[in-house]
């Protein structure tokens, strides 16, 4: 019998570098997690295609989806809506694949009631002063959604105890190392090993 795949949900507040990170985990030529592509109601930013970065669909869309149960999870997010495709998610763990969910903090809580035994990892900044600086750098924000990002960036800090780990974002490329360092732990925890050599016992 295949080994299921694991659930990685790596997530933390908006402008900590969870889509920088992602695109690092994933440039690396000997990764071998799914990623699965959320869709979202807001506007493509500059270098963003749909279907790679994001599904891309209007509010009208997305709620035909929720009615229609096709999210393992959706949030309300400073005005616009994000989620994850159940099905694909649901097919690619059953094939053994590790399944990597980059999603905003509400989502991910959603994520843990459905699927307790995924791997969560939230990435926090070096500082919220850090963080502030982050989203101004972007340049796509006006000063009101600024303060509303870095409002709701501290509540999102305070909900990491719902996590398994938390990796700091100073260093993009140590984020990574230190990612990949949790998902080899957890392919090698005992209650996920044991099962395999139980039945290799039983076979005579």
């Amino acid at each position: 019998m295949k080994e299921r795949g694991l659930l990685i949900v790596l997530s933390g507040p908006s402008g900590v570098g969870k889509g920088t990170v992602r695109q690092a985990i994933f440039s690396q030529g000997d990764t071998k997690f799914e990623y699965s592509i959320s869709v979202t109601t807001r506007k493509p930013r500059e270098g963003e295609r749909n279907g790679v970065d994001y599904f891309f669909k209007t509010r009208e869309e997305f709620e035909d989806m929720i009615e229609n149960k096709k999210l393992l999870e959706w949030a309300e997010y400073v005005g616009n809506y994000y989620g994850t495709p159940v099905d694909y998610v649901e097919q690619t763990l059953s094939e053994g694949k590790d399944v990597f969910l980059e999603i905003e903090v509400q989502g991910a809580l959603q994520v843990r009631e459905a699927f307790p035994e995924g791997l969560f990892i939230f990435l926090a900044p070096p500082s919220l002063s850090e963080l502030q600086n982050r989203i101004i750098t972007r340049g796509t924000e006006s000063e009101d959604l600024i303060r509303n990002r870095m409002a709701a960036a501290k509540e999102e800090i305070e909900m990491m105890d719902a996590y398994d780990y938390v990796v700091e974002n100073d260093d993009v490329e140590l984020a990574c190392e230190r990612i990949n360092a949790i998902v080899l732990a957890e392919h090698l925890r005992r209650d996920r090993v044991a099962p395999r050599y139980k039945k290799m016992l039983e076979v005579e």
